[in-house]
């Protein structure tokens, strides 16, 4: 069984901005601040800007050599069958794209 390397991008909160009117009157900054709640959204989508980004370190690492590039798609597959688990794939990827999981019992 594969599992492949995938890019989920969130988009980013919307600004509010003065109007033309308002800003040919005064040196106000353009760019309104963000309220709590939008601020705690957009830490959210930065933080979470932990894709993949197929540096291949993981798969020069592994010891089980279980990772591996789709030719065609160019995507990372990490086979789960032969993944003994040890966590050097997850310990240096420098995004911090690999999460270690508990397997749960069959």
């Amino acid at each position: 069984m594969t599992k492949e390397c995938k890019i989920d991008v969130a988009s980013k909160t919307k600004r509010k901005t003065l109007s033309v009117k308002v800003r040919t009157k005064s040196f106000s900054p353009v760019e309104c601040g963000l309220v709590q709640e939008e601020a705690i959204e957009e830490a959210g989508r930065c933080l979470g800007l932990r894709e993949c980004q197929y540096c291949e370190i993981c798969g020069l690492l592994c010891p089980d050599l279980c990772i591996t590039r789709d030719e065609k798609t160019g995507e990372v597959l990490i086979d789960l069958d032969y993944c003994k688990g040890c966590g050097i794939c997850a310990a240096v990827c420098p995004k911090g794209a690999i999460e270690m999981v508990l397997e749960e019992g069959k």
